[in-house]
């Protein structure tokens, strides 16, 4: 970090210039706090696991396996709510505040109660429209295919609309990722961590992706690709991801806004 980007009084943050150092700080740390606290880290993954557990099956029983690969492309975009359990945990660690279940799970729960739930609310928007959008692209280039029925064959994504579909699909999901993801990489942690109104952090967010625009994206990259590779067994890799990449978004944010 070596110097400020933007300098607006409080409660607006301080935006700190980033480098690939950081990153690799980041990471340092967070895995240091994912072997400190090994049982926090399984369990706020396992949520997500579980989470994701049941959406497979659920498509399967409806006979609509394909559609999760709709809603996994978009099921990341849950994972920095589900991260709060893990910025509380590196709070703890970081300020040495006792480390136990009724305070952790306590400061969580408490989040309800300020500017989280609309964050939250804002995400989950972020999701489902996503996956209506999803089915729209289909209906738009496939609907009149005499061919549609993808869960018995995935041949139709070899004909010229398949392909049409596929990358238009690809560009519209990495324009909702992005906009997701620079809203809200720092300002779920800034909620966390400060008495802060969730526009204000959104904008703080944005301003620290946009201004560190090459560093951010690369994180972004090493997140996503993480987490589609976690999620291949069943989604079990997530239970070393998340921990990782939750205590690491922590240490981040801290180097990143001051």
């Amino acid at each position: 970090m070596t110097q400020t980007i933007g300098t607006e009084a409080r409660p607006m943050p301080d935006i700190m210039e980033l480098d690939l150092s950081d990153l690799r700080a980041a990471l340092a740390l967070g895995w240091r706090d994912a072997k400190a606290a090994p049982l926090y880290g399984l369990f706020f993954a396992g949520v997500y696991v579980l989470g994701g557990l049941l959406l497979t099956f659920s498509m399967a029983v409806e006979g609509q396996l394909w559609w999760s690969i709709v809603a996994g492309a978009g099921f990341p975009m849950l994972g920095p709510f589900i991260a709060c359990g893990f910025y509380e945990v590196s709070r703890r660690l970081e300020q040495n505040e006792p480390l136990t279940w009724p305070g952790v799970l306590g400061a969580v729960f408490r989040q309800k109660d300020r500017q989280m739930p609309t964050m939250a609310a804002i995400v989950v928007v972020f999701f489902l429209f996503w996956n209506f959008l999803a089915h729209m692209i289909f209906a738009l280039f496939l609907g009149n295919s005499t061919m549609t029925d993808v869960s018995n064959s995935l041949a139709i994504f070899m004909t010229p609309e398949g392909v049409m579909m596929v990358a238009f699909g690809t560009f519209v999901g990495a324009v909702f990722s992005f906009v997701l993801y620079a809203l809200s990489v720092a300002s779920l942690p800034l909620l966390l961590d400060r008495d802060i109104d969730f526009i204000t952090a959104m904008i703080a967010s944005w301003t620290l992706v946009t201004g560190n625009f090459r560093v951010m994206m690369i994180w972004a990259l090493l997140i996503a690709t993480c987490l589609f590779a976690a999620m291949i067994p069943a989604f079990l890799g997530l239970f070393i991801v998340l921990p990782l990449f939750g205590h690491a978004s922590w240490h981040l944010y801290r180097r990143a806004l001051q």
